[in-house]
């Protein structure tokens, strides 16, 4: 095929790998700039690449008020939608800026300035954005850490950060519960060394926190006190926000995004992945504390000039399965992206899709699934009921945005279960194997990105430039480690199969087995053990504890396992979902003391699996079996 013939979305992918310069400084050409940058890729500084190094803008101008200055300030730029308090708000692009210039005025006053970090640790409600968007205008560096982490994970991160302010909330709300978060907060502060000085915290009237005096300030106490802030002038390769990462080690990565390659990526991305453009309504079902709400709920869409859907509540139980498209046709959502989990969940409660019929979906375009691996299963019962394009995607916190999908704005390609499509322009995919040579269709091996890494992907880890380079880029020499591996086909179609670390995906949420290995080597019983993920029918995966008892504990192993769970859901927070342990005599090990998790997770999953030629003693695997199905998994062979 000619380059005349090729197809757009051909045509566009072939120029970004060709010739990026030309494709990303055309795509840069729709973003305001201060300072219009001359070149758009620097490759002498960093392995993976810098964007618009000599460009200077402001991202918050740039999500908000250029949108303003161009005669839209009267149009819906935030929907907040609340089924857990029976509350829905919208705002206006100019009420939305003038909300995040008092906030960014609020933060002045407490000496925040450029390069200083503030701590975000909140719920789904409206202030997180401003709190978001107000760091962003005045160049403070946001770190948001979601509200399901418990106290001493939330120190990890004010220690590594080292925040002027913290912004915070009095609680953030569940279906049937209240979870106060000033506590929560409270102890992280009194564990971390680092002691921030200011706490702001919107007050919620379902329950409201004690403040301490001389630190806290109350959400309006602070605005009402402050003068709205101006943007102020960034470099392109200053950092927006630091996203901390789960690794395999019990310390984060803090992912440091930049503002220039973002602004133009993440705006680019509306239009050629998700086919909406301003005026449209963009929803992404997650949370802000993790990349999918940075990216798509507040920056994407905000960028691009959409309306954008701030959910606080469930799929399913707040009131229904029929939730998410009370939600879609209310609002007129046309682009809606979430997790397969979701939709699992919504399958389980309305497997006849009962609810769908319910709404009115004829503004809804486009289904857009991430976070993990969408399964056949969910992919076709998705499309059967709605009627519309399923799309999977994939994409990590490194990258910020898809390194492989289905560009709906270009064309659509015919879409293979178990696939996210095909590489996204800017990502020259390869699959690699150990000696980082490139493997033929349909072999897998290791999935690496060819440098450059495309504009918004991370700039940096934050203090750990070394850790940078070892993790993402010193395997595979010459490219971006992503850490999974698939293959992909004779099509050019890619198929992400699993990680080739610890991490394991709850529900969406990347949790590291590792992290929580070291909380059950804690209890003073546990000799050690072993985190493996299990499939679930629901969540994707669950992690699975097998425990090795200390000589001589004569504890009932029930409440050995009652307390590991616990301390894990204390350590890491619920959201790990660690809820299922079993105490083994040892666990299977190669003769060179390699742990085998891999043999132990097949084996929990019931699947096939080849005893290796490196074990130690064979025998073990007998008990881990027995374990195993003693809570409910793998079956008698």
């Amino acid at each position: 095929m000619s380059k005349d013939e090729m197809s757009g979305f051909e045509k566009a992918y072939t120029e970004s790998i060709q010739n990026p310069e030309k494709f990303w400084l055309s795509a840069a050409q729709e973003i305001d700039w201060f300072k219009s940058p001359t070149r758009a890729l620097s490759v002498e500084v960093t392995p993976h690449g810098q964007w618009f190094v000599d460009g200077e803008l402001n991202t918050c101008h740039n999500a908000l008020d250029r949108h303003i200055d161009a005669g839209r300030g009267e149009n819906t730029a935030l929907i907040y939608d609340s089924p857990v308090t029976s509350n829905i708000k919208k705002f206006s692009f100019a009420e939305l800026r003038d909300e995040v210039a008092l906030c960014a005025g609020a933060l002045n006053q407490l000496g925040v300035v450029k390069g200083d970090r503030v701590i975000i640790y909140m719920p789904m409600i409206p202030e997180t954005v401003i709190a978001m968007l107000a760091c962003a205008r005045i160049g403070a560096i946001h770190g948001v850490v979601f509200g399901g982490f418990a106290s001493n994970e939330l120190a990890v991160r004010i220690d590594d950060a080292k925040p002027k302010a913290i912004v915070s909330a009095s609680c953030g709300i569940e279906v049937n519960r209240i979870i106060a978060y000033m506590p929560l907060l409270n102890e992280a502060i009194e564990l971390a060394q680092h002691k921030p000085k200011n706490v702001i915290v919107a007050q919620r009237s379902e329950l409201e926190s004690e403040l301490i005096a001389g630190r806290d300030l109350s959400w309006k106490e602070a605005l009402a006190a402050a003068e709205p802030a101006e943007c102020v002038r960034m470099k392109s390769t200053d950092p927006l926000y630091i996203l901390y990462t789960s690794g395999t080690t019990g310390v984060p990565k803090g992912v440091v995004r930049d503002n220039g390659g973002h602004a133009v990526a993440l705006n680019w991305t509306m239009k050629a992945i998700y086919n909406v453009d301003k005026g449209d309504v963009f929803w992404a079902a997650s949370d802000v504390g993790w990349v999918v709400g940075h990216s798509y709920i507040v920056y994407g869409p905000l960028l691009k000039g959409c309306t954008t859907v701030l959910y606080e509540g469930k799929p399913v139980s707040t009131p229904d399965a029929g939730s998410f498209w009370r939600v879609i046709s209310e609002h007129e959502v046309k682009s809606f992206f979430t997790a397969p989990t979701a939709f699992r969940a919504i399958k389980k409660e309305d497997p006849g899709g009962v609810f769908i019929k319910k709404y009115d979906l004829s503004n809804f375009e486009l289904l857009f699934l991430a976070g993990e691996r969408t399964d056949p299963d969910t992919l076709y019962w998705a499309q059967e009921k709605l009627e519309k394009p399923v799309i999977d995607h994939w994409w990590q916190t490194e990258t910020g945005w898809s390194i492989a999908a289905n560009c709906a704005g270009y064309e659509l390609h015919p879409i293979k279960a178990g696939s996210p499509t095909l590489p996204a322009p800017g990502w020259h995919l390869e699959v690699l194997d150990e000696n980082s040579k490139p493997l033929p269709s349909g072999e897998v091996g290791a999935l690496c990105g060819r440098l450059p890494m495309p504009p918004g992907s991370m700039l940096t880890l934050w203090n750990s430039p070394e850790r940078f380079i070892e993790s993402y880029f010193e395997e595979f020499p010459g490219y971006y480690k992503t850490a999974d591996a698939g293959f992909i086909d004779e099509e050019g179609y890619v198929f992400v199969m699993s990680r080739t670390d610890d991490i394991i995906n709850v529900a969406g949420h990347r949790l590291s087995t590792g992290g929580m290995e070291e909380v059950l080597s804690s209890h003073s019983d546990v000799a050690e053990c072993a985190v493996v993920g299990v499939m679930d029918s629901l969540k994707g995966q669950v992690p699975v504890g097998l425990i090795v008892l200390k000589v001589g504990v004569e504890k009932e192993h029930s409440m050995i396992v009652d307390e590991c769970v616990q301390l894990v859901r204390n350590k890491i927070g619920p959201v790990a979902s660690f809820k299922r342990a079993a105490v083994v005599s040892g666990l299977p090990k190669t003769r060179s003391g390699k742990i085998l998790r891999g043999t132990m997770q097949k084996m929990a999953d019931n699947e096939n699996f080849r005893i290796p030629a490196t074990i130690e003693d064979p025998s073990v695997l007998e008990q881990i079996d027995l374990a195993l199905q003693s809570i409910g998994l793998s079956k008698s062979r």
